[in-house]
């Protein structure tokens, strides 16, 4: 749509000019009132043919000959050139369109964002540096051209009707973020998700805290307020400022090659009913930092003896370069 602006704005302000031009050489040549030569420089340029306003001398007629030559090609030439645009613009669109189908239709263990306001867009920046696949639906079109400009998967869709969920393949998909405006839209697809794909990854936002427990009934796996985050957030930033600072550091700033992750153990990585102290390759061959182990069954070990085993389906929680990162996630298997 913005080259249909620029190319629209371009004609006009030519025929502006144009109309301009000729108001102008009538006052010149012939002396004709200002209102009088803007008349006949219209009815020359749209070739209506009504008779001149006076006789025009041979000087007159020459200017009049050029200006009829000038504004009729060039009214044939901006009509045909916003003709080809706009048919440019419906070929684009509907080869996009296909385009983005197909590679929608070839997603596996993707995460859906539903809703690209100020929380949606977070959640999709901080999924695009993870470098993992994404798709966000959004039923604004504005927003959906933001998401292509961005680099990104959008569908304009109505995220809380179940063809929208299953038109970005919500039965393949690995997680999907509620960041609707709205608790009780959240709330709907929430339960439509889960309804879909029970095995998915749902995370929400909560505007309302009594939304929160709802939410978590309908099925979210993780329920966040974004009010309430920021506030423990300020109130951590002024207490444990260091300690911020360096969570920032570690978690989002880019030029910081340095981050947090979690790896499920695979059944055939090798390291299955091992002790952290028969692992010392993690911190001597990978310079990683085991700072958590979660069960399978939902416990958290922070700060893990050397003592404790590893066994399959747990999730190490390490901090590392990401380097370091990629090579053990390759030796573990599996991710989660």
């Amino acid at each position: 749509m913005d080259i249909l602006r620029r190319r629209a704005a371009v004609f006009f302000g030519m025929m502006a000019i144009l109309f301009m031009v000729g108001t102008i050489g009538f006052v010149v040549i012939e002396h004709y009132h200002w209102f009088d030569a803007l008349y006949m420089t219209v009815i020359t340029v749209t070739t209506v043919g009504y008779h001149e306003v006076k006789s025009l001398s041979t000087a007159g007629r020459v200017f009049n000959m050029v200006l009829l030559l000038i504004g009729v090609n060039g009214i044939l030439l901006g009509v045909g050139v916003m003709t080809s645009t706009m048919i440019e613009l419906q070929l684009d669109h509907y080869f996009d369109r296909r385009r983005r189908k197909r590679m929608i239709e070839s997603l596996h263990d993707h995460f859906i964002i539903c809703g690209f306001g100020r929380v949606g867009r977070g959640a999709a920046h901080e999924l695009m540096r993870s470098k993992v696949p994404i798709v966000v639906v959004d039923n604004d079109e504005d927003r959906i051209e933001m998401v292509i400009k961005a680099g990104m998967l959008g569908v304009l869709a109505d995220s809380t009707r179940d063809e929208s969920l299953r038109g970005v393949r919500i039965d393949r998909a690995r997680g999907l973020i509620a960041a609707l405006a709205s608790d009780a839209d959240n709330l709907f697809l929430t339960l439509s998700a889960k309804t879909l794909n029970p095995n998915l990854t749902v995370a929400t936002r909560a505007n309302e805290d009594e939304s929160a427990a709802k939410l978590r009934r309908a099925g979210a796996d993780a329920v966040v307020s974004p009010y309430g985050v920021t506030g423990s957030r300020l109130a951590q930033s002024i207490i444990r400022p260091h300690v911020t600072q360096f969570l920032d550091h570690a978690m989002l700033d880019p030029s910081v090659d340095m981050g947090i992750e979690q790896f499920q153990i695979g059944e055939n990585s090798g390291f299955n009913d091992r002790s952290l102290q028969d692992l010392k390759e993690l911190r001597k061959e990978y310079g990683v930092t085991v700072l958590a182990i979660r069960r399978g069954q939902g416990e958290m070990i922070f700060n893990p003896e050397a003592t404790q085993e590893v066994r399959p389906g747990d999730f190490l929680i390490v901090m590392g370069k990401s380097s370091s990162l990629q090579r053990l996630e390759k030796l573990l298997v599996s991710r989660n």
